[in-house]
């Protein structure tokens, strides 16, 4: 089956899992239900569950216990870019070509929309662990610190406070590897944690993350200025306007663009060192170089 197409049904399959977890919109609660499931269901190429449910499979999982991290995992990056878009931070009114959250439901609802997102992708996982025990836990561990303290919220942090400032390669490095590259290892550690990997075996898996992070991030960023507005969902030169620092800014497209297919490769040269072989996973973390939207 040809790569485009697979990355399609594993996405279909992705929402499928989500649909499942979407919260009911009744009860005195049905404009936060709502809000939520606006936020989820705006769609996205929903990578992280996609890599968290191959990697697992590349492990050896063959059941449905990655399902409710897959969910929890997208839960988690949704409520990050729903903060993301608000008027203190990003200031986005759309987002994959939508109003954002705060932008149709107010600022209040799409502050706590978010909390809610995050919270209940805990609620998830912690109910997952009650019945798969070890393994469940060590991925809800995992999924935990990369998006909290040493993760991506303090990516998030020093980002803003860098915005208008100037930007070492170094530093710049340090924020997209938690702000975007967390994640990404998040994904494919947890997936392997479910399965049974070796610590040795996530720690190689949490660089082929941060390889791929950093080519997600500084192809978002050559995006952001060279690609088409339509099929990005959103307006063009918002890191200009927001005054952040990119790779763009700092070394020009062309290096930029060398850059990405530097770390893609290096990503996938790393999953090779591993006893197992999936050859869609290592051709996703090579689209990330190649993606126009």
């Amino acid at each position: 089956m040809e790569f485009d197409e697979q990355r399609k049904q594993k996405t279909e399959e992705a929402n499928r899992i989500l649909s499942r977890y979407f919260p009911g919109e009744t009860g005195e609660e049905h404009l936060l239900c709502e809000a939520m499931n606006y936020s989820v269901s705006a769609g996205g190429k929903r990578l992280r569950p996609v890599l968290l449910l191959e990697t697992f499979r590349m492990f050896g999982g063959a059941d449905s216990s990655a399902e409710p991290f897959a969910a929890a995992i997208e839960l988690i990056h949704t409520y990050s870019l729903v903060h993301d878009d608000l008027p203190a931070m990003d200031n986005d009114r759309y987002r994959r070509g939508k109003l954002t959250t705060h932008a149709k439901f107010g600022e209040a609802v799409g502050i706590l929309a978010g909390d809610a997102l995050l919270n209940y992708a805990f609620e998830i996982m912690s109910d997952a662990v009650c019945t798969q025990g070890a393994c469940a836990a060590k991925a809800m561990r995992i999924l935990a610190a990369k998006a909290g303290v040493r993760g991506m919220i303090a990516g998030q942090t020093v980002d803003l406070v860098y915005t208008g400032k100037p930007l070492s390669v170094e530093l710049l490095n340090y924020i997209n590897e938690r702000k975007t590259s967390a994640l990404l290892s998040a994904a494919l550690m947890a997936g392997a944690a479910l399965a049974g990997a070796k610590e040795e075996e996530l720690r190689i898996l949490e660089q082929v993350g941060i390889y791929a992070g950093l080519a997600f991030q500084i192809k978002d960023d050559i995006l952001d200025v060279t690609g088409d507005e339509a099929k990005l969902g959103k307006p063009l030169h918002s890191d200009e306007k927001n005054e952040k620092t990119t790779y763009v800014a700092l070394t020009g497209i062309e290096e930029a663009e060398k850059k990405v297919r530097q770390y893609s490769g290096q990503a996938a040269e790393l999953l090779d060192t591993l006893p197992y072989r999936d050859s869609f996973l290592k051709e996703l973390l090579l689209y990330l170089a190649e993606r126009n939207y």
